[in-house]
């Protein structure tokens, strides 16, 4: 399994679907799953029965998983950047391959 180019915290811009071009933070990484959920973005509605833990029941929104080809990290001006992998002062880091900046984390 390769080591996880997008990661808890990382911020990140939705390539397809619904809520293409939408920005957010990620806020669970599943890399076994190869799965990350995004802040705010693609929200599902899920219609809830009355419990005891849950009184009034109703509509409740969650944030799904997205599939992480489906995101990109983000760069200062905005745009989406592949990531890789380079060693620096002896240190595996992620570097964003448009600008060669260092991605923290």
């Amino acid at each position: 399994m390769a080591t996880a180019r997008i990661k808890k915290g990382d911020q990140v811009i939705i390539l397809s679907g619904k809520d293409k071009g939408k920005t957010g933070t990620v806020t669970v990484a599943m890399p076994k799953a190869d799965k990350v959920i995004v802040g705010g973005v693609n929200v599902a509605t899920r219609h809830r029965k009355p419990s005891q833990a849950d009184p009034q029941g109703g509509l409740e929104k969650i944030e799904a998983p997205l599939h992480v080809s489906k995101v990109a990290h983000v760069t200062a001006d905005g745009k989406a950047t592949r990531v890789r992998f380079e060693t620096r002062d002896g240190k595996k880091v992620r570097v964003a391959v448009k600008t060669g900046e260092t991605i923290s984390g």
